[in-house]
């Protein structure tokens, strides 16, 4: 019982630390409106772009990174290691499916790249480079997070426990299924570049 609910209160702690809905909050302060009535209507760093305010963008892609990092690290020193797989899915699907806003969040790189971190440098890194090499041949965001959760997913099982690894590639699958518009378009070659508006 007891590891029931540690698991539970885990769960719930990360989830609420990845519902925080940093781009939409942070745009509402810089007296942008509300970010999803512009672009793609998405509250992450690259629809945060779009209102042409770069270090907007550069703070919500930390924050929403910084989320999902600390509800690992938080998990782990309050509830044990074991909950840390646990708590990188709740952080993720907190941030896709914020309660605040209806349950229509993000897409969850960001967060995903920090829960990556919180489990494992080492996925991080090849995830970190996936999309650095993804977003800079292409100059499209979308290739750079497709291309990162794919190398995530196959880092992990090399690098980390099989639970773990097991937890990133669900992420990394989730995330991928989040962008199936803008693989649609890829394929239409129709989606927009790095700053380009929608």
């Amino acid at each position: 019982m007891d590891d029931i609910l540690s698991t539970g209160l885990a769960a719930l702690l990360a989830g609420l630390l990845g519902s925080i809905p940093f781009g939409l909050l942070l745009t509402q302060a810089a007296g942008l409106g509300d970010i999803r009535s512009i672009g793609s209507g998405n509250i992450g760093a690259t629809n945060v772009l779009r209102t042409g305010k770069k270090w907007l963008a550069a703070a919500t892609l930390l924050l929403d990174f910084g989320k999902g990092v600390l509800a690992v690290v938080l998990v782990t020193w309050l509830f044990g290691a074991a909950n840390a797989p646990m708590a990188a899915l709740a952080a993720v699907m907190g941030h896709c499916h914020p309660p605040w806003l209806g349950g229509k969040g993000g897409k969850g790189v960001a967060t995903a790249l920090g829960v990556f971190l919180g489990l494992g440098w080492g996925v991080f890194i090849a995830a970190a480079a996936g999309w650095i090499v993804g977003a800079a041949t292409s100059r499209i965001s979308s290739v750079g997070a497709l291309s990162a959760m794919v190398v995530a997913a196959i880092t992990a099982f090399a690098v980390l426990r099989f639970d773990a690894a097991v937890a990133i590639t669900i992420i990394a699958v989730y995330v991928i299924i989040r962008h199936e518009a803008n693989i649609q378009r890829l394929i239409a070659r129709t989606e927009p570049r790095i700053g380009q508006g929608k």
